[in-house]
């Protein structure tokens, strides 16, 4: 009687301590769900107070030493730093898009530019160099051999001051086009005439009057005689009086060119020219 008692009075006991354990439980959890809602409406309305108190400018305001320990301050700075540079982006956009809508009415090139993809950097600028008059004669016999008008200049520097070659070559006075494509081609020429006391009678009249003229040509493989690009000419009326008279003939144009094609420049008196690099000099560059 005694054993078969004892079980039940176990079991009982085994049920209590189970109920109390699960009291404990559910207390503690609902003590800790308490504390934790607590402190995130605590944390919630102190950072709404960060932002709405009145002394939210000074705060902000204050060095960053004082400042750094306080979690107000921290907030702060971040949503400033976070407004600065929203607002940064997008004032960049648009003052952007106004520049660019302004640039496409006024020159809208430039915009199709940029739209487009690039073009290769095709180009050269060659400029005058002092040169013997040996090598002038023999420039003036090339001339005339190649039935052209004017005599060629052949003295052109590609490399040195202000002259440069991009992906185009020199070679005896001539720009070699590397690609065929659209160019823009220009030269100029610095005539400089000096007077001599012995420049009278008929021969110093002729002199006076002679027109300067300058000539660009083109060169290609399937044909033989070179073909005339462009011309100038101009006729000065040199005064006696001066000691020398200064002239410039300048010219230039869109023309269509292939691989392998070449442009030179000749001139009526090669002599007379001032191939100071600032003064004569001649170009190309690809637009298309």
């Amino acid at each position: 009687m005694t054993g078969s008692s004892g079980v039940p009075c176990l079991g009982i006991l085994l049920l209590v301590a189970v109920l109390l354990q699960t009291v404990a439980v559910t207390v503690t959890v609902l003590y800790f769900t308490n504390v934790l809602n607590s402190m995130k409406e605590t944390f919630a309305r102190g950072s709404v107070s960060c932002l709405t108190r009145a002394n939210l400018r000074g705060a902000y305001l204050r060095a960053a030493d004082e400042g750094r320990g306080d979690p107000c301050w921290q907030v702060t700075q971040q949503l400033h730093s976070l407004i600065e540079k929203s607002l940064s982006q997008r004032y960049q956009l648009e003052i952007s898009t106004a520049v660019k809508d302004e640039v496409s009415r006024v020159l809208p090139s430039l915009v199709m530019e940029d739209i487009a993809s690039p073009r290769p950097k095709v180009a050269a600028h060659v400029t005058g160099s002092y040169v013997s008059t040996v090598e002038m004669e023999e420039g003036a016999a090339v001339s005339a051999i190649r039935r052209i008008q004017g005599q060629k200049i052949t003295w052109w520097e590609g490399q040195k001051g202000l002259a440069f070659l991009r992906d185009i070559r020199l070679v005896d006075g001539e720009l070699v086009v590397p690609r065929p494509g659209l160019y823009y081609v220009y030269a100029q020429t610095y005539f400089r005439h000096t007077h001599s006391q012995e420049e009278e009678g008929e021969e110093g009249e002729e002199d006076r009057g002679r027109p300067m003229l300058q000539y660009v040509y083109k060169k290609v493989t399937s044909y033989p005689v070179p073909i005339l690009l462009m011309k100038t000419s101009r006729t000065p009326c040199w005064s006696r009086a001066s000691q020398f008279s200064l002239h410039s003939a300048h010219q230039g144009g869109l023309f269509p060119l292939a691989a392998g094609d070449r442009l030179f420049v000749t001139v009526s008196n090669a002599s007379a020219v001032d191939m100071d690099e600032r003064s004569s000099f001649f170009g190309a560059f690809l637009l298309s």
